[in-house]
């Protein structure tokens, strides 16, 4: 079984909701565990949030007002992007690590909590920055659309 899908989504808060809404139908339709469902869509829903606040100002100086959120589901595993075209991550330092009362700075850290795998970094050649993280699924009993 393979589903996959892209988003071109308006950085805007509004579109946080409607990214992880789609995650979620499309886990319970396949048949995908309500917890590992859970996990990604909390991860995914902080990768768009970073995307919205930081994915703006390019380095040239022009702005984006997009950025891109792409889902797959293969075979026993759930792989998410999203890609936005800010001025990135900066080079050679890796994204500082946020402490447990802060009140920002966390998605990144709560990303690689919930995902099995994560990339973090940015596009080549181009501005804007690439967060992906990859999960292995469990299915329910009985699921429609189950790898075999």
């Amino acid at each position: 079984m393979s589903i996959w899908w892209s988003l071109h989504l308006r950085r805007d808060a509004a579109s946080v909701p409607l990214a992880r809404r789609l995650l979620l139908g499309t886990m319970e339709t396949a048949g995908v565990d309500p917890d590992v469902s859970y996990d990604l869509s909390v991860a995914l829903s902080e990768a768009c949030a970073n995307a919205v606040e930081h994915g703006g100002a390019v380095p040239s100086g022009s702005t984006s007002e997009a950025y891109r959120v792409t889902a797959y589901l293969d075979g026993e595993k759930c792989r998410i992007e999203v890609a936005d075209s800010g001025p990135g991550f900066p080079h050679r330092q890796p994204p500082r690590q946020a402490h447990a009362d802060d009140e920002n700075g966390r998605g990144l850290c709560l990303i690689r909590e919930l995902a099995d795998h994560v990339h973090i970094g940015n596009k080549p050649g181009r501005g804007g920055a690439v967060v992906s993280f990859d999960k292995i699924l469990k299915w329910q009993e009985g699921a429609p659309l189950v790898a075999v």
